[in-house]
């Protein structure tokens, strides 16, 4: 099957796409794909993609299966030393490298964010009954990750809009071709100078901050080295906002598109842990996790797929596969069980998880109950979604809050 990813029609509603290739060819072979590194088999049903996330048969880093596009000519530095993340290696080097993230992202720094993020919340809320009219996303869903996940990290203010304008375009250029690639490359270098000043800032100015607990973090004489350092805190910043925003902005849609689930939600506010995981399945703010690459020759849904091949993990079309939730296309706050992928599985499972549970939680919640007349100001087929085929997000979600 041949089908533009990128296409406005696809970024707009890619489930029925989804639903014929899990029916009709649920390995999907792609000839040209992201950043033109080729081919790479497209994972769309349930089952499928929880065997590969925990079978050891396939591994995180390319370099197993002698793949080197991501060292070629025209790849920049910045894009190669993302390759040192722990998102892209296999145990020992993953243990290794979380073990030592683990001694800096502790529980005690997590629970400390929950006042932040409910001071945030509230003082943007104010901001908006002021206006009336706003763009959720610049409003609302972007400023609490954006805000939290700095804090954390010790981004000084006067460069947060900045740092999050670079990881955008990072974004949208793996949604893009080899050209647009290199077109965008200025904003990764800015990304990839902004890391190493951070480094060098803390290292020479200490903080209470989590960059400088990466700097310090140390386990039996082992310590990250500076493509490990840049690596890492560019994964933290990315998963620590950019996903939420997503999980924020994807929700009130959702949400406003099911008024009877919202209504639900505004009556029975105690609804929201599980309404905060039925809008991870539903809206799927991550939409495919890294890629993995099989050590060896194997079979998956009746097809062969050579070794070494890259394969692609569509996590937002098996959140909808009707085989593991029925009626997988309707949102429903109340559904339990729900064994969602949206923060993937096994030893990779994001470990921003909890944080991105407690913004989505607190921000949602207060958001419904603040106003609960609020509407689309578009009308929804108008919405503009972003083109990047790693996160689901809007690029904005015009809403009347009055």
């Amino acid at each position: 099957m041949t089908f533009d990813t990128t296409s406005p029609q696809f970024r707009q509603d890619p489930y029925p796409t989804y639903a014929n290739l899990r029916e009709h060819e649920p390995i999907t072979l792609l000839e040209n794909t992201t950043m033109g590194l080729g081919r790479a088999f497209l994972v769309t049903r349930y089952d499928d993609v929880v065997t590969i996330l925990k079978d050891t048969r396939y591994s995180s880093d390319m370099r197993k299966v002698g793949d080197t596009s991501q060292s070629k000519w025209w790849m920049p530095k910045a894009l190669t030393t993302f390759q040192n993340s722990m998102i892209l290696v296999d145990d020992p080097d993953h243990r290794r490298l979380r073990d030592l993230v683990h001694k800096a992202f502790t529980p005690r720094m997590l629970q400390d964010m929950n006042g932040v993020i409910e001071n945030v919340t509230d003082e943007l809320l104010e901001k908006m009954a002021k206006k009336g009219s706003v763009d959720l996303i610049e409003d609302f869903a972007l400023p609490i990750p954006l805000t939290v996940i700095s804090d954390m990290m010790g981004v000084p203010h006067k460069d947060r809009h900045k740092f999050h304008k670079w990881m955008g375009t990072f974004l949208e250029i793996t949604g893009g071709s080899k050209l647009q690639m290199i077109g965008k490359a200025s904003n990764v270098f800015q990304l990839y100078r902004f890391f190493k000043g951070l480094i060098k800032l803390r290292r020479k100015d200490p903080q209470d901050d989590l960059v400088t607990a990466l700097v310090q973090a140390e386990q039996d004489g082992d310590r990250l080295n500076e493509d490990e350092l840049i690596a890492m805190i560019f994964i933290l910043l990315l998963a620590g906002h950019e996903t939420t925003v997503n999980l924020i902005g994807n929700g009130t849609l959702a949400l406003l598109e099911n008024p009877d689930q919202l209504h639900k939600l505004q009556n029975q506010p105690e609804l929201i842990d599980s309404a905060v995981e039925e809008l991870l399945r539903f809206t799927n703010p991550v939409e495919q996790i890294a890629p993995r690459y099989n050590l060896e020759e194997v079979e998956l849904s009746g097809q062969k797929i050579p070794k070494g091949s890259r394969i692609l993990l569509g996590i937002a079309s098996a959140n909808r596969d009707e085989t593991a939730f029925p009626n997988a296309d309707q949102l429903d706050i109340t559904r339990t069980p729900n064994k969602h992928l949206a923060f993937g599985l096994g030893i990779h499972y994001c470990l921003g998880a909890p944080l991105a549970r407690m913004e989505g939680k607190i921000a949602l919640q207060r958001l419904v109950a603040r106003f609960p007349n609020m509407q689309l100001a578009v009308k929804p087929d108008e919405v503009q979604w972003r083109t990047s085929m790693a996160v689901r997000g809007l690029k904005t979600l015009p809403i009347w809050v009055s």
